[in-house]
């Protein structure tokens, strides 16, 4: 069983994010993490980016949402909002719309943010309304997550997050750490059920 922890990551902390993400969806027996990145957009349309991305996870093809069983999908935060590149990206996913590929399985979403106030919340909403059009289901990080009731930088209940700083040089806290790995663990647990089930 895979689940696919897809990201755009501009300067490295949704990256980290999705690392954190993987290790907790392959705590769950059974289940492991396909880590795949969307590539950046370019402001000329000609311009293609080469097949295979000069570092970090190879980037995603349109089979491998078919293929999983769950997706946690994460963006850096623009104004509220998720990046463009991944908007892009989802854009794509008309056919995978049409069939239902995405129906019925688990979705959650993860951000960094430079501060606190950086919009976290609306970019975890923005990135899981277009899953919910899917037909996913929207996995939350649950307050029985005591890292959640008192964490002061990253994680909420839509989702992962981190606090970068604005010089992008705040170490990931503890809290966020914790709560990134639960997230992972509860879509790899809810997916297996939904596999057992069926």
């Amino acid at each position: 069983m895979e689940i696919l922890v897809l990201y755009y990551s501009r300067h490295g902390s949704v990256a980290q994010l999705a690392r954190l993400l993987a290790r907790g969806v392959e705590e769950v027996d059974g289940a492991r993490a396909r880590v795949r990145q969307v590539p950046p957009v370019a402001p000329v349309t000609q311009t293609a980016q080469p097949p295979v991305p000069g570092e970090g996870a190879p980037y995603v093809v349109l089979r491998d949402l078919r293929d999983c069983a769950g997706l946690i999908l994460g963006s850096p935060t623009r104004f509220g909002n998720m990046a463009a590149p991944m908007k892009y990206f989802l854009d794509s996913t008309i056919a995978e719309w049409v069939s239902g590929a995405l129906a019925g399985k688990p979705c959650a979403a993860f951000t960094s943010t430079s501060t606190m106030h950086g919009g976290q919340e609306s970019t975890l909403l923005s990135m899981l309304i277009p899953l919910l059009h899917h037909g996913m289901l929207a996995v939350g990080i649950p307050f029985t997550e005591a890292a959640l009731n008192h964490t002061t930088t990253g994680g909420t209940p839509y989702g992962a997050s981190h606090v970068a700083g604005l010089n992008r040089d705040r170490p990931f806290s503890d809290d966020e750490r914790t709560l990134a790995r639960a997230l992972g663990r509860r879509v790899a647990d809810i997916a297996a059920r939904l596999g057992a089930a069926a």
